[in-house]
């Protein structure tokens, strides 16, 4: 099957105009991270029929598709219309016609979220400390807090001595729990910088009392630091809202843009089906299995944030979030929308029929196709942390340069 070309410039018009649109890498995941547009997310060619339907709801969703040169865009091409979708072509001459035409190129993966962490950074100022001088508080035995934002498995492999894990979307439930004593010191850390940045400035946007710093460069600034890293650890924090949590949270979602609506609004919106509607459940995984609502598909607040565009790559897409507790539908959702997403929090639907099972799950890719992260594992080069770092900080200047990410921070 042949495709039709679209070129660069309508396909940054789309994105400018908020129009919906799935910018496709069709590269495995090394190649989509050495280079792509900014709200490009990445399907391999040979994952299509894995992936599609989970990710592309929508059937007549306007889909480009690219790659550099590689010979597989008619390859996606065929096995995306095989699976029924209507509207595919390719971007006319590839990631290179995109460079040619002067538009940005962002490297590594996830990296609309990652510049977007950067740029809350930039404007809130949100506080941090370097590695040295979080070791000599845990050394001191001072009153601090240190919670590990990343998914449990991350925070296992390795995390920092005495430190509890507190996965980001969960945050604004159980700091109260972890950091009972409003004296206390809460360091919020993650591999990097976006989820330790993200999660500390949750707390200070809904308004706990303790003081909120984050780990400036997470687990890379301490391997940097040549500080001591645990390995295997399995504290989790409990369950605990400080005073006016919910009502704040709340608070935070409505500032940003968000709007609630109840189960019947829900449907309505499911109904409109010449819009897509990505529906996430952002509780953990063990309350996701225990009951959830027909039709939501799991993920974690937390790393929905860091993951929006391997979530929902239709950029312009509605996004409804649910919540048995609200809090961390409420603080996920403030980001989403701060991020330029057209986002809704669903209040109520509990009391009717839930479905009990665990969430599905994507296989995962060949580990000879993935992009080898510089924060994952222990044995990493130190020369790629600090490059990676490097990356980071100038991700705010890369979005200025861009002009179509849209972001604003509350």
């Amino acid at each position: 099957m042949t495709t039709s070309p679209v070129a660069p410039g309508q396909v940054r018009r789309a994105l400018l105009l908020r129009e919906e649109i799935a910018l496709l890498d069709v590269r495995h995941e090394a190649g989509y991270a050495t280079g792509h547009p900014l709200f490009a997310a990445n399907m391999a060619a040979d994952r299509i029929e894995l992936e599609a339907e989970m990710r592309l709801p929508r059937k007549d969703v306007p889909i480009v598709i690219y790659d550099a040169g590689d010979g597989l865009v008619l390859q996606a091409a065929d096995r995306l219309m095989a699976l029924g979708y209507t509207d595919v072509r390719q971007l006319d001459g590839g990631l290179q016609a995109w460079r040619m035409a002067g538009c940005e190129i962002f490297q590594d993966v996830n990296s609309y979220a990652k510049a977007f962490g950067e740029l809350v950074e930039h404007r809130k100022h949100t506080p941090s400390l370097p590695a040295d001088e979080v070791a000599a508080l845990i050394a001191g035995n001072a009153n601090v807090a240190i919670l590990d934002v990343r998914r449990p498995d991350e925070y296992a492999t390795m995390n920092i001595p005495g430190s509890v894990s507190v996965p980001g979307g969960e945050l604004v439930l159980r700091a109260a729990a972890a950091a009972p004593d409003p004296a206390t010191t809460i360091i919020v850390n993650c591999a990097g910088r976006t989820r330790s940045i993200i999660g500390a400035q949750s707390l200070i946007n809904a308004g706990l009392a303790n003081k909120v710093l984050a780990l400036r460069n997470g687990t890379i600034g301490w391997t940097l630091a040549n500080q001591r890293l645990e390995h295997g650890a399995d504290r989790r924090g409990g369950i605990g809202l400080f005073e006016g949590a919910a009502a704040n949270a709340r608070d935070v979602a409505y500032r940003a843009g968000v709007r609630h609506v109840g189960p019947d609004d829900a449907m309505a919106l499911q109904a409109r089906t010449h819009r897509t509607l990505y529906r996430f459940d952002v509780r953990s995984a063990d309350d996701y299995a225990a009951g959830h609502l027909p039709g939501f598909r799991n993920y974690p607040g937390g790393q929905l944030v860091q993951e929006i565009d391997m979530a929902a790559p239709v950029r312009g897409a509605r996004l409804l979030l649910t919540d048995d507790r609200s809090v961390r539908a409420d603080m996920t959702a403030s980001w989403l929308a701060q991020m330029g997403w057209e986002t809704y929090v669903l209040d109520g639907g509990y009391d009717g029929a839930l479905e009990v099972g665990p969430p599905e799950v994507l296989p995962k890719p060949d580990p000879s196709h993935r992009y080898r992260r510089p924060y994952e594992g222990t044995d990493i080069d130190t020369a790629a942390m600090q490059a990676y770092l490097d990356w980071e900080y100038g991700l705010v200047e890369q979005l200025r340069r861009d002009a179509t990410h849209g972001f604003f921070v509350i």
